[in-house]
C-alpha cells in the first residue's frame, strides 16, 4: 500500500522499497495550460553543475542513462525512470519541476501527485491541489537526495518566474533561443526483470494505456480502469466582468394624441420648439447625443445616435478603458509574497500554515477568513497558566491554527505590525498581541517598581526565532532608548527586552495638573545601552 506524504514530509528510499530502479510519475494539469515536467540533477551545492542532467522533452536522457523521460502513460502527465545505482557520485540530488509554458499561474491547477513506482507497485505518493499555490508559475514537487543513502522528500515550493527562475535558482544559464522538440518522447524501455522472484523489484512502470505490443515481463501494475477525468480547480480569484448589454432604444411614443417627450429646454406641456434654420439639426432631446450630421450614416454595427469612440454596451460616465468589476476591485486583490507572514493592508494580516512548519498561536475570534485544510484548535494555557494570567492581566485567550492553507487575521481595525525574532527578546503588552508563531517562548514579565493603574505592573516577553503580530490604535513610532527616555505606560505598547523599565511616578498633594506637570500620574522610565528601544501608539488604553 502507497504511503501518503504531505509537503515536507521526507523518508529513506529503503524504508519504503529495496529496489533501486524505480518509476517516478506526474500528474498534473488544468484546463487550458500546458505543463514542462523535467529533472535536474545537481551536485553537492545543489548546482546544475553539469547540463547533461537536466532532463527535460529536448535531452530526454543522461550520458549512463540512470534517469530516462518516459513520457505520458498510465494516468500521468510525465514519467521518468530512475536507476538509483548508475547515478554517478557527482551527482548528489534529483529535483522534479512542473513548470507552466505560456501564461497562467499555478493556483489554477486541479488535484495533482508525484509518485514512486518500484517492482510495478506504487510506493509513495504526495497529492498536492492549485489552492496550495497562487502566482507561482513553476514548482519544485519533489526531491531525492543523497544522505548517507538516498532519501525522497515532498517538497511543494514555487517560484513566480517559471523555467527562468528554477534555471537560475540551481545555477543554470538561459539560452537565447530553445530549440523546438525534435519528436515525442519515446516509449518506456523495455527491459527484463532480475532472474530470481526473491531478488529486489526491478523498475515497474504501469503499463501504458494504448500499446501495440504486449506489456514487459519485469512485473508491472495491471493498467487501471481508465479513471474519470478529475474536476480542475478554476481560477477566479476575483470575478470577471460581466459581458457589456446593449442599451435598450427608448419607448416608443403613445399613440393617444400622438405625444411626444420634450426636447432639450422644452418645458412638459408646450409646444414643439419652433424648426431650427434650413441647412442646420435640431438640437438632440436631453440625456441624447446628437445625430450624424446629414448625409453621413454612423459606423457600422454602431446603432444611430452613438458617438463615434464610445465601445456599445457601456454607460454614460463610465471612461472607455479600465472600465468593469475587475478593474474596480483589482486594488484589493490579495498580496502573496511567498513568505509565512504577508501583510495584505494596515488592518489585515494573511498567513501561510505550508510554510514554516510549526503552528501559529492567534487570538480567539481574531480569524476573519481561511483557504485550504485549516484545524482550529483551543490552546489551554492550563491551570498555572490561567491563575497568573488572571492575577497579572496578561492572560490570552488563544487559539492554534494548524494544517496546510492561509488565514487571514484582523480585530477591530488595529494597525497589525509583523515583529520578526532572531533569536533575540522583546515585551509586548498582552493587549496588543494578535498572533505569533507556536515556536516562539512566552511567559509573563514583572516591571520593577510599583503603582502602575490599571495593573499593568507585568508584560508578556516573546523570545526565540519566529514572527508576533504586534496591533496598535493607530500608527505607532519607535523611539531609541536613552537616560530621559519617558513613557505614559498607557500609551507604551512595546519595547526591547534588554531595556530596564522603572515606574516614575508625579504624585503630589495636588490632585489638579499645575504647571509643568505632565498631567499623568505614573510613567516609564526606559534605560538601556544603545540600540534598544519602545513602541509607542497614539492612543491610551
Amino acid at each position: 500500500m502507497a504511503r501518503e506524504f504531505q509537503r515536507g514530509h521526507k523518508a529513506k528510499i529503503s524504508d519504503l522499497t529495496p529496489g533501486t530502479d524505480l518509476y517516478v510519475g506526474v500528474q498534473i494539469a488544468a484546463p487550458g495550460l500546458t505543463f514542462d515536467i523535467s529533472c535536474f540533477g545537481l551536485d553537492a551545492h545543489e548546482q546544475l553543475s553539469d547540463d547533461r542532467y537536466f532532463i527535460f522533452f529536448n535531452q530526454p536522457k543522461s550520458p549512463e542513462e540512470s534517469i530516462q523521460l518516459l513520457g505520458a502513460q498510465s494516468g500521468d502527465t510525465e514519467s521518468f525512470r530512475v536507476t538509483l545505482d548508475r547515478i554517478p557520485a557527482a551527482i548528489q540530488k534529483l529535483s522534479f519541476t512542473a513548470t507552466l509554458d505560456g501564461s497562467g499561474q499555478m493556483s489554477q491547477i486541479g488535484p495533482g501527485y508525484i509518485r514512486i513506482v518500484a517492482g510495478g507497485e506504487e510506493v509513495v505518493r504526495y497529492a498536492f491541489t492549485g489552492s496550495e499555490f497562487t502566482t507561482e508559475r513553476a514548482v519544485m514537487l519533489g526531491d531525492f537526495y543523497l544522505k548517507d543513502v538516498w532519501r525522497f522528500a515532498a517538497v511543494g515550493q514555487g517560484f513566480d518566474g517559471g523555467l527562468d527562475a528554477l534555471l537560475k535558482n540551481f545555477g543554470g544559464e538561459v539560452a537565447e533561443e530553445e530549440a523546438p522538440p525534435a519528436a515525442a518522447p519515446a516509449a518506456a524501455p523495455g527491459f527484463a526483470p532480475p532472474a530470481q522472484a526473491a531478488a529486489p523489484p526491478a523498475f515497474g512502470a504501469p503499463p501504458a494505456a494504448q500499446a501495440p505490443q504486449p506489456a514487459p515481463s519485469f512485473g508491472a501494475p495491471p493498467a487501471p480502469s481508465p479513471a474519470p477525468q478529475q474536476p480542475m480547480h478554476a481560477a477566479p480569484t476575483i470575478a470577471a466582468p460581466l459581458a457589456p448589454q446593449t442599451p435598450q432604444a427608448p419607448q416608443a411614443p403613445s399613440p393617444y394624441g400622438q405625444s411626444q417627450q420634450p426636447q432639450f429646454g422644452q418645458v412638459p406641456g408646450q409646444g414643439a420648439p419652433p424648426a431650427p434654420p434650413f441647412g442646420q439639426q435640431a438640437p438632440a432631446p436631453y440625456g441624447q447625443p446628437a445625430p450624424a450630421p446629414y448625409g453621413q450614416q454612423p459606423p457600422m454595427g454602431m446603432p444611430p445616435g452613438v458617438p463615434q469612440g464610445m465601445p456599445q454596451g457601456v454607460p454614460q460616465g463610465v471612461p472607455a478603458t479600465g472600465a468593469g468589476l475587475q478593474a474596480a476591485l483589482q486594488p484589493y486583490k490579495e498580496t502573496a509574497t511567498g513568505q509565512r507572514w504577508t501583510p495584505q493592508n494596515q488592518q489585515l494580516m494573511r498567513v501561510d500554515l505550508t510554510m514554516g512548519g510549526s503552528g501559529v498561536l492567534a487570538r480567539q475570534g481574531s480569524m476573519v477568513m481561511y483557504q485550504g485544510k485549516v484545524d482550529f484548535g483551543y490552546k489551554s494555557a492550563g491551570f498555572v497558566g490561567r491563575a497568573v494570567g488572571n492575577a497579572t492581566g496578561q492572560e490570552m485567550q488563544l487559539m492554534r491554527c494548524t494544517g496546510r492553507g492561509q488565514v487571514f487575521l484582523a480585530e477591530e481595525g488595529s494597525h497589525l505590525h509583523p515583529i520578526e525574532l532572531q533569536g533575540d527578546a522583546i515585551c509586548v503588552s498582552a493587549e496588543s498581541v494578535l498572533a505569533f508563531d507556536e515556536s516562539l517562548q512566552y511567559e509573563v514579565r514583572r516591571v520593577e517598581g510599583h503603582g502602575i493603574p490599571g495593573g499593568a505592573l507585568f508584560t508578556m516577553q516573546f523570545q526565540g526565532t519566529g514572527t508576533v503580530i504586534v496591533k496598535t490604535h493607530g500608527t505607532p513610532v519607535v523611539l531609541p532608548v536613552t537616560p530621559t527616555t519617558f513613557a505614559d505606560c498607557n500609551a507604551v505598547v512595546a519595547w526591547s527586552a534588554a531595556s530596564q523599565v522603572i515606574v516614575s511616578t508625579q504624585v503630589r498633594l495636588r490632585r489638579n495638573a499645575y504647571p509643568g506637570h505632565s498631567g499623568e500620574t505614573v510613567n516609564l522610565q526606559f534605560r538601556g545601552a544603545p540600540g534598544n528601544f519602545i513602541v509607542v501608539q497614539p492612543y491610551e488604553v
